[in-house]
């Protein structure tokens, strides 16, 4: 068994693999606040399919996936390990979302990619995963204003997975995504909270919509 390539060899696969415009703009993103401005600035995709960090360069889109895989790339080349949280809905409410998550002096932050303004990327202020995770709640809900989150996942070290050449290859991606979907989940709230929970206030939704691309929006099931 061969062994795996180091965080700086992984990096250099993908630098290696993009033009130079490209590479001029993922290696100027020198701080998770850029790397989030970056995200920001990117349309959100609509598109049934996954892209790698190469491709989320090369076309200027992602969704929540893509945008964890590129920011955890982009982490990655400033010396963070890269790792992904699922945040985690009430199952047929809503999407689940991904964070890249990193630690900056004992405290956690995130950068994410996402359709609605209020659970983007988050200030490396939280003691815990879990403080991390419940700063969405209040802004993390579904279409009909359904508070939705419920749990999240145990970290994902992406650098495990470089085998599937998730940094340049959209199946590797894919492959990411499924290995996701099996992380052992952290409930937030009990079913006695959950059912007690009142709708998102309209000045929250209002707020969390602002430039919402609708062609995107999980339709819940119930």
């Amino acid at each position: 068994m061969g062994s795996q390539p180091s965080a700086t060899q992984a990096i250099d696969g993908l630098i290696e693999r993009l033009n130079e415009e490209q590479r001029a703009i993922f290696e100027g993103l020198n701080s998770p606040a850029q790397i989030q401005a970056y995200l920001d600035r990117t349309p959100y995709s609509t598109e049934d399919t996954d892209r790698s960090p190469r491709s989320v360069i090369r076309d200027g889109v992602a969704h929540c996936l893509d945008g964890g895989l590129f920011a955890a790339a982009a982490l990655r080349r400033l010396g963070y390990p890269p790792l992904l949280v699922d945040l985690l809905p009430e199952p047929g409410t809503d999407d689940d979302h991904i964070l890249a998550v990193y630690r900056r002096q004992g405290c956690f932050g995130a950068v994410a990619k996402s359709n609605f303004a209020g659970i983007r990327g988050r200030a490396p202020v939280y003691r815990s995963l879990r403080e991390l995770a419940m700063s969405y709640f209040e802004f993390y809900f579904s279409i009909d204003g359904h508070k939705s989150l419920r749990a999240y996942s145990v970290p994902l070290n992406l650098a495990r997975l470089d085998s599937l050449n998730w940094l340049w290859d959209d199946a590797g991606a894919a492959e990411v995504e499924k290995r996701l979907y099996g992380l052992r989940a952290i409930q937030l709230l009990t079913p006695q909270v959950a059912a007690e929970l009142t709708p998102v206030d309209r000045l929250t939704y209002e707020a969390g919509s602002l430039g919402v691309n609708w062609g995107g929006v999980y339709k819940p099931k119930h």
